[in-house]
């Protein structure tokens, strides 16, 4: 019995240490971030009761948890609404830069930093508790944007992960418009083997993976995807092979001299040209 229980407490041990070397949570707020605009909002937005619903009682009866949102409108009152995922290791601080230039392609962004990051409740994540979180940003969006057509999902990275899982559980038109995937990747279990032996090693003992792949054959809406030639942190080939699993309608953008978490910056005018047509193609209320 003894030891049982320390083989399975140095399961738990190793469990904790790979998720946070998988996902790098990063709590708190850099001491050098700038704020939000007038008129844009930064809340938070309890968990007890999504928890509850998950049968999560422990948690639900201990602690509040909670995730911060932020609230970004555009200017232009009949701009569709973006739900931006964001991906391992920078919060919602560090991602203000690629959010403004969603912005400036004409959405207005509802954004959330998952339990482990910024100012959300610190834990150790999972992909379980990452879904739960994206679950109430989902709700969030259906709050902050009545209209079903209009509400558009956007993942980076480890977030498109996050995007694709929300919109295989949703329907086109009647829930939401559109998806938006960013240096996007089949499965965990495909990057790890393209990170190296250690990676690959890590992955047999642990669960985690969101597997895109599966997934996206459930996406009915229009999917836009965008990847960096240089990247090297999930090579292009993989988000290639994701969007070849996707149905149509769906567009494929390759950002020359792009790596992982610049595609705004090095490709400015063909980022925006391209966000702005896919809305006008797909988002635009008829």
């Amino acid at each position: 019995m003894v030891i049982s229980l320390l083989a399975s407490s140095g399961c738990a041990w190793l469990d904790t240490k790979q998720r946070r070397v998988i996902y790098r949570p990063t709590p708190g707020i850099p001491a050098d971030f700038p704020g939000l605009r007038s008129g844009d909002e930064r809340y938070f937005v309890d968990m007890s009761q999504a928890l509850a619903h998950d049968g999560e009682a422990d948690n639900a009866s201990g602690p509040a948890h909670r995730v911060e949102m932020w609230w970004l409108p555009h200017a232009d009152k009949n701009a569709p609404t973006l739900l931006y995922f964001h991906g391992t290791f920078r919060t919602l601080f560090e991602n203000l830069r690629k959010i403004d230039a969603l912005r400036e392609a004409g959405f207005a962004v509802l954004a959330v930093d998952y339990r482990g990051w910024g100012l959300s409740t610190p834990i150790t994540p999972s992909e379980q508790t990452i879904l739960q979180d994206a679950q109430t940003a989902w709700a969030e969006l259906q709050r902050r944007e009545p209209r079903a057509s209009q509400r558009v999902l956007y993942g980076h990275s480890m977030g498109s992960g996050v995007a694709v899982d929300v919109a295989s559980r949703l329907h086109a038109q009647t829930d939401y418009g559109a998806l938006i995937l960013e240096s996007a990747f089949t499965d965990f279990a495909d990057v790890a083997w393209e990170a190296g032996y250690l990676a690959r090693f890590l992955l047999i003992f642990n669960s985690e993976r969101f597997d895109s792949l599966q997934k996206i054959a459930r996406v009915d809406a229009p999917v836009l995807m965008l990847h960096g030639n240089l990247d090297t942190t999930i090579p292009m080939h993989l988000g290639e092979k994701l969007f070849a699993a996707a149905h149509p309608p769906k567009q494929w953008i390759t950002i020359e001299g792009g790596a992982h978490s610049d595609l705004d910056q090095v490709g400015h005018a063909q980022y925006q040209a391209t966000l702005r047509r896919f809305m006008h193609d797909y988002l635009r209320e008829r």
